[in-house]
């Protein structure tokens, strides 16, 4: 079966008109969503042939997935090592709420570093 081209008149010259195929329906996080970001203000040969060659959506949701993993287990071992413990919580529920701020603010520069703008 052939495929019919199509053109658009651009002034003198006639352009073909292309369309991608469709990207799988997968749904993206705020890690993926700031590494797309990064990718299309600063390496933009990297994000057009990952989107012109359909691996756009799956390379997102794998460094989406990576930073969720490395954020969660990065949060769980500092807590543990700060002595941030639910008695802790218990106890003194302000100072909890201060030191897992402070935790969460370090751990996500960590992933940024790392994995989003690198």
């Amino acid at each position: 079966m052939a495929t019919k081209i199509t053109y658009t008149q651009q002034g003198d010259y006639l352009l073909p008109d292309l369309k991608l195929p469709e990207q799988p329906k997968i749904e993206i996080g705020i890690w993926g969503k700031r590494h797309l970001r990064y990718l299309e203000k600063h390496h933009p040969i990297i994000y057009t042939n990952l989107l012109t060659s359909c691996k756009l959506t799956a390379y997102l949701a794998d460094i989406d997935e990576q930073a969720e993993d490395m954020f969660f287990r990065l949060v769980k071992q500092l807590a543990k090592q700060e002595g941030v413990t639910e008695q802790l919580k218990a106890d003194n529920q302000m100072m909890w709420v201060q030191k897992m701020n402070n935790i969460r603010n370090r751990v996500t520069e960590i992933v940024n570093n790392e994995l989003i703008y690198s």
